[in-house]
Protein backbone atom coordinates (compact mmCIF):
# COMPACT_ATOMS: atom_id res chain seq x y z
CA UNK A 1 0.00 0.00 0.00
CA UNK A 2 2.92 2.24 0.93
CA UNK A 3 4.70 1.76 -2.39
CA UNK A 4 1.44 2.23 -4.06
CA UNK A 5 1.00 5.37 -2.39
CA UNK A 6 4.32 6.32 -3.20
CA UNK A 7 4.14 5.58 -6.93
CA UNK A 8 0.94 7.87 -7.15
CA UNK A 9 2.07 10.88 -5.07
CA UNK A 10 5.12 11.13 -8.15
CA UNK A 11 3.11 12.12 -10.93
CA UNK A 12 1.11 13.98 -8.91
CA UNK A 13 3.61 16.43 -8.01
CA UNK A 14 5.14 16.56 -11.39
CA UNK A 15 1.60 17.53 -12.54
CA UNK A 16 1.08 20.13 -9.99
CA UNK A 17 5.28 21.38 -10.83
CA UNK A 18 3.93 21.81 -14.17
CA UNK A 19 0.75 23.83 -12.97
CA UNK A 20 3.28 25.75 -11.52
CA UNK A 21 5.29 26.38 -14.47
CA UNK A 22 2.68 27.10 -16.35
CA UNK A 23 0.85 30.03 -14.38
CA UNK A 24 4.16 31.39 -13.59
CA UNK A 25 3.79 31.08 -9.93
CA UNK A 26 7.59 29.66 -9.46
CA UNK A 27 9.19 32.57 -11.03
CA UNK A 28 11.69 33.54 -8.63
CA UNK A 29 13.07 29.74 -8.93
CA UNK A 30 12.98 30.49 -12.60
CA UNK A 31 14.90 33.51 -12.98
CA UNK A 32 17.75 31.97 -11.10
CA UNK A 33 18.13 29.07 -12.97
CA UNK A 34 17.27 30.38 -16.51
CA UNK A 35 18.89 31.25 -19.22
CA UNK A 36 19.10 35.55 -19.93
CA UNK A 37 19.72 38.97 -21.76
CA UNK A 38 21.85 41.12 -19.04
CA UNK A 39 21.09 44.47 -19.67
CA UNK A 40 24.00 46.66 -17.60
CA UNK A 41 25.91 46.75 -14.59
CA UNK A 42 25.30 46.57 -11.38
CA UNK A 43 26.17 50.18 -10.94
CA UNK A 44 24.86 52.19 -13.78
CA UNK A 45 24.95 55.86 -14.42
CA UNK A 46 21.20 56.50 -13.27
CA UNK A 47 18.36 59.08 -13.21
CA UNK A 48 18.24 59.91 -9.61
CA UNK A 49 14.76 60.59 -8.24
CA UNK A 50 14.00 63.47 -6.14
CA UNK A 51 11.71 62.25 -2.91
CA UNK A 52 8.85 64.60 -1.61
CA UNK A 53 6.62 61.87 0.17
CA UNK A 54 4.20 62.56 1.74
CA UNK A 55 2.23 61.39 4.73
CA UNK A 56 -1.31 61.58 3.83
CA UNK A 57 -2.41 61.26 0.01
CA UNK A 58 -6.25 62.42 -0.08
CA UNK A 59 -8.42 61.40 -3.11
CA UNK A 60 -11.58 62.67 -3.52
CA UNK A 61 -14.50 61.04 -5.76
CA UNK A 62 -18.05 61.01 -6.17
CA UNK A 63 -19.48 58.45 -4.95
CA UNK A 64 -22.76 56.13 -6.41
CA UNK A 65 -24.88 59.09 -4.80
CA UNK A 66 -22.72 62.01 -6.56
CA UNK A 67 -21.65 62.82 -3.09
CA UNK A 68 -17.56 63.72 -2.36
CA UNK A 69 -15.99 60.98 -0.29
CA UNK A 70 -12.43 61.15 0.31
CA UNK A 71 -9.50 58.27 0.69
CA UNK A 72 -6.16 58.52 2.46
CA UNK A 73 -4.03 57.41 -0.19
CA UNK A 74 -0.83 57.04 1.93
CA UNK A 75 -2.58 55.34 4.81
CA UNK A 76 -4.26 53.05 2.27
CA UNK A 77 -1.16 51.61 1.09
CA UNK A 78 0.06 51.39 4.24
CA UNK A 79 -3.12 49.11 5.24
CA UNK A 80 -2.80 47.25 2.13
CA UNK A 81 0.86 46.28 2.64
CA UNK A 82 0.45 45.27 6.52
CA UNK A 83 -2.62 43.26 5.72
CA UNK A 84 -1.48 39.50 4.92
CA UNK A 85 -3.95 38.43 3.11
CA UNK A 86 -3.39 41.32 0.26
CA UNK A 87 -0.70 40.35 -2.37
CA UNK A 88 0.48 43.98 -2.29
CA UNK A 89 4.45 44.03 -2.02
CA UNK A 90 5.60 47.50 -2.92
CA UNK A 91 3.55 51.26 -4.54
CA UNK A 92 5.08 54.02 -5.88
CA UNK A 93 3.73 56.97 -6.90
CA UNK A 94 5.48 59.47 -9.10
CA UNK A 95 4.28 62.84 -10.70
CA UNK A 96 5.83 65.83 -11.75
CA UNK A 97 9.22 64.27 -11.22
CA UNK A 98 8.93 63.73 -7.50
CA UNK A 99 8.34 60.71 -5.75
CA UNK A 100 4.98 61.25 -3.36
CA UNK A 101 4.34 57.40 -2.26
CA UNK A 102 6.86 54.79 -2.03
CA UNK A 103 6.16 52.02 0.19
CA UNK A 104 6.81 48.60 0.34
CA UNK A 105 7.32 45.07 2.16
CA UNK A 106 9.67 42.40 2.19
CA UNK A 107 8.73 39.31 -0.10
CA UNK A 108 9.85 36.21 -1.94
CA UNK A 109 10.40 39.52 -4.52
CA UNK A 110 13.24 40.96 -2.91
CA UNK A 111 14.37 42.12 -6.43
CA UNK A 112 14.69 41.93 -9.40
CA UNK A 113 10.94 42.09 -9.52
CA UNK A 114 9.12 40.07 -12.31
CA UNK A 115 7.29 42.07 -14.92
CA UNK A 116 5.52 38.99 -16.18
CA UNK A 117 3.03 40.32 -18.94
CA UNK A 118 4.14 44.10 -18.58
CA UNK A 119 7.45 42.67 -20.11
CA UNK A 120 5.14 42.62 -23.42
CA UNK A 121 4.83 46.29 -23.29
CA UNK A 122 8.61 46.67 -23.01
CA UNK A 123 9.14 44.04 -25.67
CA UNK A 124 6.74 46.84 -28.15
CA UNK A 125 9.09 49.52 -26.44
CA UNK A 126 11.95 48.31 -27.75
CA UNK A 127 10.28 47.31 -31.03
CA UNK A 128 10.22 51.18 -31.11
CA UNK A 129 13.39 52.20 -30.35
CA UNK A 130 14.26 49.57 -33.69
CA UNK A 131 12.53 50.97 -35.76
CA UNK A 132 13.36 54.62 -34.83
CA UNK A 133 17.35 53.12 -35.20
CA UNK A 134 16.88 51.90 -38.77
CA UNK A 135 17.50 48.34 -38.30
CA UNK A 136 14.05 47.41 -38.98
CA UNK A 137 13.85 49.40 -42.70
CA UNK A 138 9.71 49.67 -43.21
CA UNK A 139 6.71 51.35 -41.14
CA UNK A 140 4.25 49.09 -38.47
CA UNK A 141 1.89 48.99 -41.33
CA UNK A 142 3.90 46.72 -43.65
CA UNK A 143 4.26 43.04 -43.94
CA UNK A 144 6.86 41.51 -41.90
CA UNK A 145 10.54 39.64 -43.12
CA UNK A 146 11.22 37.23 -41.14
CA UNK A 147 12.95 33.80 -42.53
CA UNK A 148 11.88 31.95 -38.84
CA UNK A 149 7.93 31.91 -39.79
CA UNK A 150 8.05 31.37 -43.60
CA UNK A 151 5.59 28.55 -44.35
CA UNK A 152 3.40 29.22 -41.04
CA UNK A 153 0.54 31.89 -40.20
CA UNK A 154 2.71 34.21 -39.22
CA UNK A 155 4.64 34.91 -42.50
CA UNK A 156 4.22 38.09 -44.12
CA UNK A 157 1.84 39.34 -41.42
CA UNK A 158 1.55 43.83 -40.65
CA UNK A 159 3.71 44.65 -37.89
CA UNK A 160 0.80 46.53 -36.39
CA UNK A 161 -0.96 43.22 -36.62
CA UNK A 162 1.11 41.62 -34.08
CA UNK A 163 1.64 44.15 -32.07
CA UNK A 164 -2.26 44.66 -31.55
CA UNK A 165 -2.70 40.71 -31.36
CA UNK A 166 -4.72 39.94 -34.13
CA UNK A 167 -2.47 37.49 -35.74
CA UNK A 168 -5.07 35.33 -36.62
CA UNK A 169 -3.77 32.47 -34.40
CA UNK A 170 -7.09 32.37 -32.37
CA UNK A 171 -7.58 28.59 -33.11
CA UNK A 172 -4.47 27.17 -31.80
CA UNK A 173 -3.25 29.55 -29.13
CA UNK A 174 -4.40 32.76 -27.28
CA UNK A 175 -7.17 33.70 -25.04
CA UNK A 176 -10.00 33.94 -27.32
CA UNK A 177 -10.48 30.62 -27.41
CA UNK A 178 -8.66 28.86 -24.83
CA UNK A 179 -8.84 31.50 -21.49
CA UNK A 180 -4.98 31.31 -21.30
CA UNK A 181 -1.79 33.19 -23.41
CA UNK A 182 0.62 30.96 -23.73
CA UNK A 183 0.12 26.78 -23.73
CA UNK A 184 -0.76 25.40 -27.01
CA UNK A 185 -4.75 25.18 -27.71
CA UNK A 186 -4.27 26.15 -24.01
CA UNK A 187 -3.06 22.81 -22.31
CA UNK A 188 0.62 22.42 -23.06
CA UNK A 189 3.25 22.69 -24.03
CA UNK A 190 4.28 26.56 -22.66
CA UNK A 191 5.22 28.13 -25.51
CA UNK A 192 7.89 30.66 -23.43
CA UNK A 193 9.68 27.80 -22.59
CA UNK A 194 10.27 27.05 -26.24
CA UNK A 195 12.69 28.42 -28.88
CA UNK A 196 10.81 30.38 -31.60
CA UNK A 197 12.71 28.06 -34.12
CA UNK A 198 10.92 24.97 -32.86
CA UNK A 199 7.49 26.38 -31.74
CA UNK A 200 7.23 27.33 -35.58
CA UNK A 201 8.41 24.12 -37.06
CA UNK A 202 6.60 21.87 -34.86
CA UNK A 203 2.88 23.65 -33.86
CA UNK A 204 2.18 26.37 -36.87
CA UNK A 205 4.09 24.97 -39.84
CA UNK A 206 1.79 24.80 -42.78
CA UNK A 207 -0.91 25.92 -40.62
CA UNK A 208 -3.52 28.50 -41.75
CA UNK A 209 -5.05 31.53 -39.23
CA UNK A 210 -8.03 33.14 -39.37
CA UNK A 211 -7.67 36.79 -41.25
CA UNK A 212 -5.21 39.21 -39.76
CA UNK A 213 -6.31 42.12 -38.40
CA UNK A 214 -9.73 40.88 -37.81
CA UNK A 215 -9.92 40.15 -33.99
CA UNK A 216 -8.09 40.41 -31.23
CA UNK A 217 -6.82 37.28 -29.40
CA UNK A 218 -4.56 38.08 -26.33
CA UNK A 219 -1.41 35.75 -26.94
CA UNK A 220 2.05 35.75 -25.36
CA UNK A 221 3.52 33.49 -28.43
CA UNK A 222 2.51 37.15 -30.82
CA UNK A 223 4.78 38.68 -28.63
CA UNK A 224 7.72 36.86 -28.44
CA UNK A 225 7.70 36.40 -32.14
CA UNK A 226 7.88 40.09 -32.42
CA UNK A 227 10.48 40.40 -29.85
CA UNK A 228 12.47 37.60 -31.88
CA UNK A 229 11.56 39.23 -34.76
CA UNK A 230 13.51 42.67 -33.44
CA UNK A 231 16.04 40.16 -32.37
CA UNK A 232 16.85 38.75 -36.28
CA UNK A 233 16.44 42.26 -37.43
CA UNK A 234 19.30 44.01 -35.24
CA UNK A 235 21.46 40.72 -35.44
CA UNK A 236 25.13 41.92 -33.56
CA UNK A 237 22.87 45.62 -32.32
CA UNK A 238 20.71 43.27 -30.47
CA UNK A 239 22.25 43.44 -27.15
CA UNK A 240 23.63 47.18 -27.77
CA UNK A 241 20.30 48.58 -28.59
CA UNK A 242 19.13 47.25 -25.24
CA UNK A 243 22.02 48.73 -23.59
CA UNK A 244 20.12 51.65 -25.65
CA UNK A 245 16.80 51.57 -24.51
CA UNK A 246 17.40 50.81 -20.77
CA UNK A 247 20.96 52.24 -19.64
CA UNK A 248 21.16 54.94 -21.91
CA UNK A 249 18.24 56.47 -22.11
CA UNK A 250 16.25 55.13 -19.29
CA UNK A 251 19.04 55.07 -16.96
CA UNK A 252 18.39 52.37 -14.89
CA UNK A 253 20.13 51.99 -11.61
CA UNK A 254 20.60 48.32 -11.63
CA UNK A 255 21.20 45.20 -13.98
CA UNK A 256 17.96 44.58 -15.56
CA UNK A 257 17.15 41.63 -17.70
CA UNK A 258 14.66 39.89 -20.39
CA UNK A 259 14.35 36.02 -19.89
CA UNK A 260 15.58 33.79 -22.80
CA UNK A 261 13.82 30.07 -23.33
CA UNK A 262 14.01 27.50 -20.67
CA UNK A 263 13.99 24.49 -22.74
CA UNK A 264 16.81 22.80 -21.79
CA UNK A 265 17.23 20.45 -24.64
CA UNK A 266 19.94 21.06 -27.04
CA UNK A 267 19.13 24.01 -29.43
CA UNK A 268 22.22 25.87 -29.89
CA UNK A 269 24.00 28.32 -28.71
CA UNK A 270 22.30 30.61 -26.48
CA UNK A 271 24.98 33.32 -26.58
CA UNK A 272 23.65 34.11 -30.17
CA UNK A 273 20.30 33.69 -31.85
CA UNK A 274 16.50 34.13 -31.50
CA UNK A 275 15.50 32.57 -27.94
CA UNK A 276 13.57 35.68 -26.87
CA UNK A 277 11.20 35.50 -24.17
CA UNK A 278 9.10 38.68 -23.28
CA UNK A 279 9.45 37.95 -19.29
CA UNK A 280 11.35 40.97 -17.47
CA UNK A 281 13.20 41.67 -14.31
CA UNK A 282 13.92 44.91 -12.85
CA UNK A 283 14.47 46.79 -9.30
CA UNK A 284 11.30 48.46 -8.19
CA UNK A 285 12.74 52.03 -9.18
CA UNK A 286 14.24 50.91 -12.24
CA UNK A 287 10.08 50.14 -13.69
CA UNK A 288 9.97 53.88 -12.16
CA UNK A 289 12.83 55.14 -14.33
CA UNK A 290 11.54 52.96 -17.69
CA UNK A 291 8.06 54.63 -17.22
CA UNK A 292 9.54 58.35 -16.73
CA UNK A 293 11.53 57.42 -19.76
CA UNK A 294 8.04 56.89 -22.08
CA UNK A 295 6.76 59.74 -20.81
CA UNK A 296 9.60 61.47 -21.91
CA UNK A 297 9.68 60.20 -25.13
CA UNK A 298 5.64 61.06 -25.57
CA UNK A 299 5.75 64.67 -24.67
CA UNK A 300 8.62 65.70 -26.48
CA UNK A 301 7.68 63.49 -29.82
CA UNK A 302 10.51 62.07 -30.31
CA UNK A 303 10.78 59.51 -32.98
CA UNK A 304 9.75 56.67 -30.26
CA UNK A 305 7.76 59.29 -29.02
CA UNK A 306 5.56 59.20 -32.21
CA UNK A 307 5.66 55.34 -32.49
CA UNK A 308 3.86 55.34 -29.21
CA UNK A 309 1.56 57.68 -30.05
CA UNK A 310 0.66 55.90 -33.45
CA UNK A 311 -0.02 52.49 -31.60
CA UNK A 312 -2.55 54.90 -29.58
CA UNK A 313 -3.96 56.14 -32.74
CA UNK A 314 -4.26 52.87 -34.23
CA UNK A 315 -5.91 50.92 -30.96
CA UNK A 316 -8.17 48.36 -31.25
CA UNK A 317 -10.90 46.95 -29.23
CA UNK A 318 -10.13 43.98 -27.09
CA UNK A 319 -13.22 42.54 -28.04
CA UNK A 320 -13.67 41.84 -24.11
CA UNK A 321 -16.60 40.37 -22.55
CA UNK A 322 -17.00 42.08 -19.51
CA UNK A 323 -14.72 45.23 -18.69
CA UNK A 324 -14.33 45.63 -14.68
CA UNK A 325 -12.85 48.39 -12.55
CA UNK A 326 -11.58 47.14 -9.63
CA UNK A 327 -9.14 44.28 -10.37
CA UNK A 328 -6.07 45.47 -12.43
CA UNK A 329 -5.44 47.24 -15.99
CA UNK A 330 -6.30 44.32 -17.91
CA UNK A 331 -9.99 44.01 -17.33
CA UNK A 332 -10.59 47.88 -17.23
CA UNK A 333 -8.60 48.29 -20.38
CA UNK A 334 -11.15 48.84 -23.57
CA UNK A 335 -8.74 49.10 -26.36
CA UNK A 336 -5.23 47.21 -27.02
CA UNK A 337 -2.80 49.12 -28.94
CA UNK A 338 1.27 48.12 -29.57
CA UNK A 339 1.22 45.91 -26.63
CA UNK A 340 -0.30 48.37 -24.63
CA UNK A 341 -3.70 48.84 -22.75
CA UNK A 342 -5.50 51.83 -23.22
CA UNK A 343 -9.13 53.68 -22.24
CA UNK A 344 -10.11 52.20 -19.02
CA UNK A 345 -13.40 52.18 -18.72
CA UNK A 346 -14.74 56.03 -17.67
CA UNK A 347 -10.96 57.59 -18.39
CA UNK A 348 -11.16 57.80 -22.02
CA UNK A 349 -11.03 61.50 -22.25
CA UNK A 350 -7.20 61.53 -22.52
CA UNK A 351 -4.63 59.17 -22.96
CA UNK A 352 -3.82 56.81 -20.20
CA UNK A 353 -1.25 53.93 -21.09
CA UNK A 354 -1.54 51.19 -18.77
CA UNK A 355 0.85 47.44 -18.19
CA UNK A 356 -0.34 44.72 -16.38
CA UNK A 357 1.31 41.04 -15.52
CA UNK A 358 0.46 37.91 -14.02
CA UNK A 359 -0.88 38.25 -10.49
CA UNK A 360 -1.27 41.91 -10.09
CA UNK A 361 1.89 43.94 -11.52
CA UNK A 362 0.97 47.31 -12.84
CA UNK A 363 2.56 50.51 -14.79
CA UNK A 364 0.11 53.37 -15.31
CA UNK A 365 2.01 56.59 -17.12
CA UNK A 366 -0.81 59.45 -16.92
CA UNK A 367 0.57 61.58 -20.01
CA UNK A 368 -1.56 64.44 -19.10
CA UNK A 369 -0.95 64.56 -15.80
CA UNK A 370 3.07 63.62 -15.11
CA UNK A 371 1.79 60.70 -13.13
CA UNK A 372 2.99 57.08 -13.01
CA UNK A 373 1.90 54.71 -10.50
CA UNK A 374 3.81 51.27 -10.79
CA UNK A 375 2.52 48.09 -8.17
CA UNK A 376 4.40 44.83 -7.50
CA UNK A 377 2.22 41.98 -6.19
CA UNK A 378 2.23 38.33 -5.26
CA UNK A 379 -0.97 37.82 -6.09
CA UNK A 380 -4.24 40.71 -7.21
CA UNK A 381 -5.56 39.90 -3.76
CA UNK A 382 -5.11 44.37 -3.05
CA UNK A 383 -7.80 47.28 -3.44
CA UNK A 384 -6.28 48.40 -7.30
CA UNK A 385 -9.86 50.56 -7.26
CA UNK A 386 -8.39 52.59 -4.44
CA UNK A 387 -4.64 52.21 -5.21
CA UNK A 388 -4.83 52.72 -8.97
CA UNK A 389 -8.27 53.83 -10.27
CA UNK A 390 -9.23 56.36 -8.34
CA UNK A 391 -6.14 58.15 -7.93
CA UNK A 392 -6.28 58.42 -12.03
CA UNK A 393 -9.72 59.59 -11.76
CA UNK A 394 -10.13 61.71 -9.02
CA UNK A 395 -8.96 65.84 -7.97
CA UNK A 396 -6.19 64.17 -5.46
CA UNK A 397 -4.84 66.85 -2.37
CA UNK A 398 -1.39 66.06 -0.83
CA UNK A 399 -0.80 67.19 2.20
CA UNK A 400 1.99 66.67 4.72
CA UNK A 401 2.54 67.22 8.33
CA UNK A 402 4.81 70.04 8.20
CA UNK A 403 3.90 71.95 5.02
CA UNK A 404 0.69 73.63 4.16
CA UNK A 405 -1.98 71.76 1.95
CA UNK A 406 -1.58 71.87 -1.81
CA UNK A 407 -3.57 71.40 -4.37
CA UNK A 408 -2.26 68.52 -6.86
CA UNK A 409 -2.13 69.21 -10.35
CA UNK A 410 -3.00 65.91 -11.81
CA UNK A 411 -6.44 64.20 -11.87
CA UNK A 412 -8.71 67.05 -13.37
CA UNK A 413 -11.40 65.22 -14.94
CA UNK A 414 -13.55 65.61 -12.18
CA UNK A 415 -14.59 68.59 -10.35
CA UNK A 416 -15.48 67.87 -7.13
CA UNK A 417 -18.05 71.54 -6.55
CA UNK A 418 -19.64 70.24 -10.04
CA UNK A 419 -23.91 70.35 -9.75
CA UNK A 420 -25.39 66.98 -11.20
CA UNK A 421 -27.84 68.76 -12.57
CA UNK A 422 -31.17 67.42 -13.82
CA UNK A 423 -30.30 67.23 -16.85
CA UNK A 424 -27.64 65.18 -16.53
CA UNK A 425 -28.61 63.15 -13.34
CA UNK A 426 -30.05 60.20 -14.89
CA UNK A 427 -27.02 59.37 -17.47
CA UNK A 428 -24.95 60.31 -14.23
CA UNK A 429 -26.70 57.32 -12.40
CA UNK A 430 -26.12 54.71 -14.84
CA UNK A 431 -22.77 55.58 -15.43
CA UNK A 432 -22.11 55.65 -11.64
CA UNK A 433 -23.29 51.97 -11.19
CA UNK A 434 -20.46 51.04 -13.62
CA UNK A 435 -17.58 52.99 -12.75
CA UNK A 436 -17.98 53.78 -8.98
CA UNK A 437 -17.53 57.85 -9.83
CA UNK A 438 -18.61 60.60 -12.29
CA UNK A 439 -17.03 62.03 -14.94
CA UNK A 440 -17.46 65.26 -17.01
CA UNK A 441 -18.58 63.85 -19.83
CA UNK A 442 -21.86 63.67 -17.32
Amino acid sequence: MKKFISFLCIPILFIMMDIAFAHHANEKYCFDCMHKYKIGNKKNDTYEFQFDLQTTVFVNYRNSIGRIQTNDLSKLVEEQLKDKKTGLVSYILFENNKILVDQNRKSKYRGPYPSHSVGKSLVSLVTGYALCGGYINHTVFDRIDYPTVVGTLYENQKLIDLLNMQAGDDEIIGDRLYGKDNPIKGKSPNTNTIPIKKVMKKYFKDKDGLEPGKYFNYSALTTNVIMNYVIYKTGDDWKKLLHKVFVEDAKVAKRVYFGKTLNKQKVGNRKSGEYGRYSFYADRYDYVRIANMIMNHWKNDTCVGKYLKTMYENRVDRQHGEYRNNDGNHNAAQTYGGQFLWDAIGLEDRPILMMDGFAGQQVVIDFNNNRIITIHSTDRHYDYYSLVYLPLGADATYTDKNSKPSNSSVLESLDPAREITQDNKKKCREYVNETGFVLKSC
